[in-house]
């Protein structure tokens, strides 16, 4: 595991539920007011368990992400930090990729919708 690994910065809130050789899966739980240290997410597929308020941080840029629950979203890889900045609990799960995937160059903050 690398040191940035959310599993590793962040074990209150990140648990590895299923990992094999191509894919890993992450649990992820907060509550409102909780922050994350720095860590990297490989491509992954985002399913949220619970609709949530966060702030997602890398390198000076902020992004402000509000998901329903139930939802499904892309994140290409990237390191960030998170704070839940709303009223609820945060439930989500991760597929990590392990194989990596081609760089389209264009870098996104946080889960898109593709």
């Amino acid at each position: 595991m690398s040191p940035q690994d959310p599993a590793v910065t962040d074990p209150d809130h990140y648990k590895v539920i299923f990992e094999n050789d191509r894919v890993r899966v992450l649990e992820y739980r907060d509550q409102p007011g909780d922050k994350t240290h720095a860590h990297q997410h490989p491509d992954s597929v985002m399913v949220t368990l619970s609709a949530f308020k966060r702030r997602i941080s890398s390198g000076g840029k902020q992004a402000d992400v509000e998901l329903a629950e139930h939802q499904v979203r892309w994140l290409g890889a990237q390191e960030h930090t998170g704070e839940n900045t709303g009223d609820t609990p945060t439930h989500s799960i991760f597929v990590e990729l392990k194989e990596p995937g081609q760089s389209t160059g264009e870098s996104v903050l946080g889960p898109s919708a593709g």
